[in-house]
């Protein structure tokens, strides 16, 4: 009888234990983030606050919240949509297109699903560089432009689908740019391999940007590379070929000379000494080797961010004062 009593204490014991280690349901539930009387739009609205005061951290918190404990309500779907813009704005691109993505495959007669893609092909667009971008400009052309490719497709994915949606506009402007900056890309590759002596490598590149980047900034100097790579092949008559198209849709090349002539030393010339040849005095240095780009003089008109004016979801930016600008956003 003794050793029956001292189980049933032994086991209530065990079960008081059990009882303050997980805890109740209700206590799970106080825990979950979500006060019992909070309804669906209090969140929303309170999200809303978040986007408007560029606090893009709370408001993923708080839309995700929206979308976890009221997934059929009135604004679930709003939610996922403005889900992916916060992601957007908060740099974090990969979030925002799988959120996107989940977006268009739930929801693809969603009557603003074209944003979705518009807002995909913009997290695409700025996930080819680093944060330190957003500070110092770099040449995105000497970047992997894979990501550059990914956008150019969502653009053209949503021109598609939607050439008559608001966002179309500023879509066309982004691949415009896309587009020569994958033609600059391809010139970038053809001088590094002239530096490598790889000249039939270099001739295919500036033949690709002739064929498959019409009307783009980097068309002369892929008609130049041929010239220079063909030349340096011994294959005169291609070069030949080239030249007289350089010459009679780019007459003023900086290469060509007065004669009509290729000017073969002008790509040299453009070279910069490396730090080897500057701290030897020129007594180490790899050999000089054609370099061709005239943005300068081809590409006059820079890419410039254009807003589409947005739905009426998409959240008015406030003005930043002088204080925010000097601590980078740090202070506000």
């Amino acid at each position: 009888m003794r050793v029956l009593v001292k189980l049933a204490l032994v086991a209530s014991l065990v079960a008081m234990c059990g009882c303050s280690i997980f805890g109740s349901d209700d206590e799970k539930e106080d825990k979950s983030g979500v006060d019992p009387n909070t309804t669906e739009k209090m969140v929303y609205d309170n999200a809303q606050r978040m986007l408007r005061a560029s606090q893009w951290e709370p408001a993923i918190r708080n839309l995700q919240l929206l979308e976890e404990n009221f997934p059929f309500g009135n604004y679930a779907e709003q939610a996922q949509l403005e889900l992916v813009y916060a992601y957007y704005r908060s740099y974090q691109p990969d979030a925002a297109i799988a959120a996107a993505d989940r977006f268009i495959r739930l929801h693809p007669q969603h009557p603003q699903v074209d944003y979705a893609y518009y807002l995909k092909g913009l997290a695409t667009f700025n996930n080819n560089g680093n944060s330190f971008d957003r500070f110092f400009p770099t040449d995105q052309s000497k970047r992997d432009p894979g990501a550059s490719r990914e956008s150019f497709a969502h653009f053209s994915q949503l021109l598609a689908r939607f050439p008559n949606s608001p966002y179309a506009p500023d879509a066309r402007k982004r691949m415009i740019y896309l587009r020569n900056m994958l033609a600059r890309a391809e010139i970038n590759v053809a001088n590094y391999y002239f530096k490598r002596g790889a000249y039939l490598a270099a001739a295919n590149r500036g033949r690709y940007v002739v064929e498959n980047f019409q009307q783009t900034p980097a068309v002369p100097d892929g008609l130049a590379v041929m010239i220079q790579a063909y030349k340096l092949l011994g294959m005169d008559e291609l070069a030949s070929e080239n030249l007289i198209a350089l010459h009679t849709n780019y007459p003023e090349y900086p290469a060509l000379m007065e004669s009509g002539q290729f000017d073969y030393a002008y790509g040299t010339l453009q070279d910069e000494k490396s730090w080897v040849s500057t701290v030897t005095f020129g007594l180490f240095d790899s050999p000089v080797s054609p370099s061709f780009d005239t943005r300068e003089i081809y590409n006059t008109i820079y890419f410039e961010d254009t807003q589409v004016a947005q739905e009426k979801y998409e959240p008015q930016q406030k003005e930043r004062g002088w204080l925010n600008r000097i601590s980078f956003g740090l202070i506000d």
